[in-house]
């Protein structure tokens, strides 16, 4: 459908239009809470919200709900949470609505190299390199900054690493879960 205005109207039209020829829709940008930010709003009133937000980051503004009868996710605008938020959320649900009935994604232990902040009560997919050390050891280190919008984040990594609801800060030489990108596909 390509690029739509942040303009109601142009919105609800093209939801109508591309859910009549569509299974699933799906959009980045304008599902958070900024001044132009209408999807949540229109999925409301074109169709139906079953949940806007998530815990993790990066991708907590994230709207998923049907519009007539085709499913509904919202992404969020900045880069690196639209690939999150793809990988961890929608890809699973579409091998799901394609029949898929056993659906889980690699997770391996790693030691991490590198000292990590996060906060607690989320999941956080911190993007890293993962590889073989001297002693054929799998570490894992950031790719650096990790803000949502900061794309080079994720084009320098291999991998996320998964950061559970509950851990806070990570300090060098913690065994932590990381999931391929190979594993994604």
């Amino acid at each position: 459908m390509g690029v739509v205005r942040d303009v109601r109207e142009a919105l609800e039209q093209a939801f109508a239009e591309a859910a009549a020829s569509a299974d699933v829709l799906i959009t980045t940008g304008g599902a958070s809470v900024g001044e132009a930010d209408y999807i949540t709003e229109t999925l409301r009133s074109a169709g139906r919200v079953a949940f806007w937000k998530v815990a993790i980051k990066p991708g907590r503004p994230l709207a998923f709900g049907r519009v007539h009868g085709a499913y509904f996710f919202g992404l969020p605008g900045n880069s690196v949470s639209v690939m999150a938020t793809f990988y961890q959320l929608v890809q699973p649900a579409l091998r799901h609505l394609m029949g898929e009935t056993e659906i889980t994604s690699l997770l391996i232990k790693a030691r991490c190299m590198s000292s990590l902040r996060k906060k607690s009560g989320r999941v956080e997919y911190q993007r890293g390199v993962i590889e073989r050390d001297d002693q054929g050891e799998l570490v894992v280190h950031t790719t650096g900054s990790q803000g949502s919008a900061i794309l080079r984040s994720m084009s320098a990594a291999n991998c996320f690493i998964v950061l559970p609801t509950d851990w806070g800060r990570v300090e060098p030489g913690t065994l932590v879960d990381v999931q391929p990108f190979f594993g994604l596909v």
